[in-house]
């Protein structure tokens, strides 16, 4: 039963508000602190910018060395004892996460001041401040995602709660939130929200501004460029249906766009690398026949669905939706489920391109984090075809469960170091996930919210 569009307003709004105020309870749940290397880069960009008005790391990345950064292997052979072509320290991040932490920044500032806090830009209010920023830029991914999968098959609610609790999201917006992957999911959310609703349309203005959103994307998270794929391919079919004359017109409007608005990133890349581009120490990691795009999925040690099974059925999902002749809400959700496997395609080959494939060291798959509204359409997709089927929906719901507590599971296990932090072992680690854990969670949350800096206390490697 389709309900009118008074009352569906009226329990989306209700939503809303239920939705920011469970955020905001969640919010003692973040962890304040910096201490990997991918961190302290993002970190890096906004400091050195505001502080020393320049792109010189050096004293950035030795005063994390002197603090819990210097605890791990590699960060100083990375950081510290290795310049670019341009003579500088090297910094692999892009811009935009610095530049969406920004605002927020600026208000831990203001607080360092009225605190008596060092006003240095790495004191506790700077730290919470880029901290509390990723995890309100995830919670809006959550909403974006929940809108797109309500916008093209009807429901989304409960589809991306359990993205958020059955990927490595959480851990992004909650554990490690100054990575990239919590903006990334927000850049990429906002990209295909915004994408769904110019679509019917192309005017220049929005070609313009959804291509602008694309070089958002890409100065959060270079990879996260692959994503234009989708809504190319879209731009280009939909444009062939209609005959019209300004294709090319508006190709340029919106390359114009990209470039204006990614602008910022080659002028920092210049200021860095002497060149408007990454350093060369990134392009020789990449191999572009992706060796490594099967692996990338399903390696037992490293793969996407071994950490995180609930993908392997968010991406069926997609193909399902792509597949079947039903009758969704939106008239083109077939084909924009089409659209979005090109664009989970695009993810899988650039990160079977990189070396460093595994990630090993990090929690999950974690290049795939931004793929949430696309996971998200997915599940809401399988959760709608079964929503008639008693059998189904019960198998549905407890494969979910099972989903869910294996990523809190190795979550756990990885906090707590009782799991080799380099790869999965699966039988151990399902061993401590489903006999050992269900009897310690009760104390580990209580320790979580109360001495959280235990987690912290380890030997220097």
């Amino acid at each position: 039963m389709n309900l009118p569009r008074s009352t569906t307003s009226v329990v989306n709004s209700k939503l809303l508000i239920v939705s920011c105020f469970l955020f905001l309870l969640s919010l003692p749940l973040v962890t304040t602190r910096i201490y990997a290397s991918d961190e302290v880069q993002f970190f890096a960009w906004i400091r050195s910018w505001t502080f020393d008005g320049d792109v010189d790391f050096d004293n950035e990345y030795r005063h994390f060395q002197a603090g819990d950064a210097g605890r791990y292997k590699g960060f100083a052979e990375t950081l510290l004892e290795r310049v670019n072509e341009n003579g500088r320290r090297v910094n692999f991040a892009p811009i935009g996460c610095a530049l969406l932490w920004a605002p927020f920044y600026g208000a831990g500032h203001v607080v360092a001041r009225l605190t008596g806090a060092p006003a240095d830009g790495y004191s506790q209010p700077y730290i919470s401040a880029v901290a509390y920023a990723s995890a309100l830029y995830g919670f809006l991914a959550v909403l974006l995602s929940a809108d797109i999968a309500r916008r093209v098959v009807g429901r989304g609610v409960t589809a991306v709660s359990l993205v958020l609790i059955g990927t490595p999201l959480a851990y992004y917006i909650y554990i490690s939130p100054p990575f990239s992957h919590a903006t990334s999911a927000f850049a990429v959310s906002l990209f295909v929200w915004t994408w769904l609703r110019v679509r019917d349309t192309w005017t220049p203005a929005q070609v313009a501004g959804l291509a602008a959103l694309g070089a958002l994307m890409a100065m959060v998270r270079e990879q996260d460029v692959f994503f234009l794929l989708g809504p190319a391919l879209d731009y280009v079919v939909t444009a062939s249906r209609s005959e019209r004359r300004s294709v090319f017109a508006h190709v340029g409007i919106g390359v114009a766009a990209f470039v204006a608005a990614y602008a910022p990133q080659l002028v920092a890349y210049q200021a860095l690398n002497g060149h408007p581009s990454q350093t060369e120490l990134v392009s020789r990691k990449l191999t572009w026949t992706s060796p490594h795009a099967f692996e990338v999925l399903f390696s037992l040690e490293h793969g996407l669905f071994a950490w995180t099974p609930m993908a392997l059925f968010a991406i069926g999902g997609l193909v399902w939706l792509a597949a079947r002749r039903a009758s969704w809400p939106h008239p083109d959700a077939r084909w924009i489920a089409a659209c979005a496997l090109v664009m989970v395609a695009g993810q899988i080959y650039v990160s079977g391109a990189v070396e460093s494939w595994t990630v090993a060291g990090s929690f999950g798959q974690r290049r795939f984090v931004a793929l949430t509204p696309l996971l998200t359409l997915g599940l809401a997709t399988l959760l709608v075809a079964v929503r008639d089927q008693a059998i189904a929906r019960f198998a549905l719901a407890a494969l979910m469960t099972l989903c869910v507590w294996w990523n809190v599971g190795l979550m756990a296990q990885f906090g707590l170091h009782r799991m080799d932090r380099q790869r999965l072992a699966l039988a151990d680690n399902a061993r401590r996930t489903f006999v050992e854990l269900p009897r310690e969670l009760p104390g580990l949350v209580v320790r979580y919210l109360t001495d959280r800096e235990s987690f912290y206390r380890l030997p220097r490697q």
